[in-house]
């Protein structure tokens, strides 16, 4: 099963051998601060993910389409420190705050 999820880490282009990520894990905000965006930055975090969600969501996570709570992420944060991965957080301004409007 290692190697099925390495292979699918290497094939979608999320690990690189010529670019070093200082973080495994970002976490972002996205409305208002209470929904968070989770995408791996390196193959440590993407399978460290892959022990938190099942099968039928990795593609999900290596697309940088999971969207979890603000108290799940609260806990996963909590989980990763303790496990060693490095957590990039960006809570005090959400994607929604960023992006221009369109009216």
């Amino acid at each position: 099963m290692y190697q099925r999820a390495l292979f699918y880490i290497v094939q979608k282009g999320l690990i690189s051998t010529n670019k070093i990520h200082l973080m495994d894990i970002s976490i972002t905000s996205v409305d208002n601060k209470s929904n968070k965006s989770l995408r791996p930055l390196s193959i440590h975090g993407m399978l460290w993910l892959q022990t938190h969600f099942e099968n039928d969501q990795w593609e999900a996570l290596s697309d940088n389409k999971v969207i979890i709570s603000e108290t799940d992420s609260k806990l996963l944060i909590e989980d990763a420190n303790l496990a060693g991965v490095r957590i990039e957080s960006m809570s005090d301004v959400s994607i929604m705050d960023v992006l221009p409007k369109t009216n």
